[in-house]
């Protein structure tokens, strides 16, 4: 048996240009190709829809700021769940972790993976939708290419992030050069009378912000690997300014550029944005934009899937999931077993999903957690001042990042309430059934050993120390 001196450790791989690569590169992923037309005809003009990504991007920079202050508190990996464990308990840890493991972040992998798939397909079908089984198919084998990238070598995952980075900026800038030319050659009357027909129910405003913030989705990416991040008290707040600032103008700007090629109607009508905005500024030349926006949602799954690992792998080194689930390969030092699993459920949700309902339900869910997160940053200040952090907010803007996640979770449930929307919030406190007898009680302790025993023989892996 190892003594402590050798036991694994995840090591410090990621840079500065590594940690804003993971964090816009897994936020520039589908939703930039796939929610505006769900927010222009949820809230229902092109006015007020630039002011709904405009407000994300404010919403997700205010939150990213909270999001420093308690990582610099917390210097551990796993995001939210070791900010919710450290402040509101384990209990409310484990249905964060219970929910995440089992639907959050398998629906966030399914839902980028589906959008990947579909623009990989669209130029062989673009008379026509292309059947939903081919588009699984094509997610699925996105999803275990990249979970092998994952589980074999840090280093190659944080090299596909950054060079999936530097195509969909290009792209994207490639699209606002476009609009930039259109709207020169006096193509402006789709923001005449911007703003009319505008939806200010409390229902399409919730919706519509859902839609948005999935394509800012991955803005709190960073929290889940800072024990691989190097100098993370400088790394940190540069590359999630860097990163946001970057991403958020990049959207506002793509979305004038959509709007100044198409119509309204284009828009909504367009199963496949990028291509279509392609096909009338590029001509033949369109199929250009389905392959960069693969690209951009390839990375964005790949992000996803870094990140996403070191959740379950935090989690079961706290207690609150297999420990097998807690290991690293002894060799490449990559969560590997996490990564399986992560990839097992993923695959799972992905045969009965379609992209909608998962942004809609992922948003739901993973806002329910983050308002729980601004409560506990909020506990510390007031009650835990004396805590040692490098960097520290304004109380104020916890306090309306909260207010904001309130609102975006009751939002979609006021005036138009969905039976889905029970069940997933029954399905996550359906949680405590198991944390009770089996993580509380502890009972039937043994019954895992000997599958983790040869889990760990199978998979070479060993038990991780934290990295701090």
């Amino acid at each position: 048996m190892k003594d402590e001196s050798q036991k694994l450790s995840l090591k410090r791989e990621v840079g500065l240009v590594g940690a804003v690569s993971l964090i816009a590169g897994t936020m520039i992923g589908s939703g930039i190709f796939m929610s505006p037309q769900t927010v222009l005809v949820t809230i229902g003009s092109p006015g007020a829809s630039l002011v709904v990504w405009a407000c994300c991007g404010l919403l997700v920079i205010l939150a990213s700021f909270c999001y420093v202050e308690i990582g610099s508190i917390f210097r551990e990996s796993g995001g939210e769940y070791i900010y919710i464990l450290r402040t509101s308990g384990p209990l409310v840890a484990f249905l964060l972790i219970f929910s995440s493991v089992l639907f959050v972040r398998p629906a966030g992998v399914a839902g980028i993976a589906l959008s990947f798939a579909q623009y990989v397909v669209a130029p062989f079908y673009s008379d026509c939708a292309p059947p939903p089984l081919i588009v699984k198919c094509v997610a699925a084998a996105a999803i275990i290419l990249l979970a092998t990238v994952n589980c074999l070598n840090v280093r190659v995952s944080v090299s596909v992030q950054v060079f999936s980075m530097v195509v969909k900026v290009l792209a994207l800038a490639g699209m606002i050069v476009g609009g930039v030319v259109m709207l020169a050659r006096g193509r402006t009357e789709n923001f005449q009378d911007s703003f009319k027909n505008t939806n200010i129910a409390i229902n399409p405003i919730g919706i519509a912000f859902y839609q948005g913030l999935w394509s800012y989705d991955g803005w709190n990416n960073l929290n889940y690997v800072i024990e691989e991040l190097k100098r993370p008290e400088v790394n940190l707040p540069r590359a999630v300014i860097i990163a946001i600032s970057l991403v958020t103008g990049l959207y506002l700007l793509v979305n004038v550029s959509y709007l100044t090629v198409m119509t309204p109607k284009e828009l909504i009508s367009s199963s496949a944005v990028a291509v279509t905005w392609g096909n009338k500024v590029l001509g033949s030349w369109g199929w250009i934009m389905s392959i960069a926006a693969a690209l951009s949602a390839f990375g964005s799954l790949n992000g996803t899937f870094f990140s996403g690992g070191r959740v379950c792998f935090v989690a079961a080194r706290e207690g609150h999931m297999p420990d097998i689930l807690s290991m690293a390969h002894v060799h490449r030092l990559t969560p590997s077993p996490a990564l399986i699993f992560t990839t097992v459920v993923s695959l799972l949700v992905l045969i009965p999903g379609d992209f909608q309902s998962i942004v809609n339900f992922f948003s739901f869910t993973a806002w329910i957690f983050y308002a729980i997160t601004f409560s506990g940053l909020l506990y510390l200040k007031i009650k835990k001042p004396e805590l040692p952090r490098p960097y520290r907010v304004p109380i104020i803007l916890p306090i309306l990042v909260l207010i904001a996640a309130v609102f975006l979770v009751l939002a979609p449930i006021i005036d138009d309430p969905q039976i889905e929307y029970l069940y997933v919030t029954l399905f996550i406190f359906s949680g405590v059934l198991i944390y009770i007898p089996f993580i509380h009680y502890k009972l039937c302790p043994n019954l895992l050993t000997k599958l983790t025993i040869f889990l760990q023989l199978f998979l070479e892996v060993a038990p991780a120390e934290k990295n701090l």
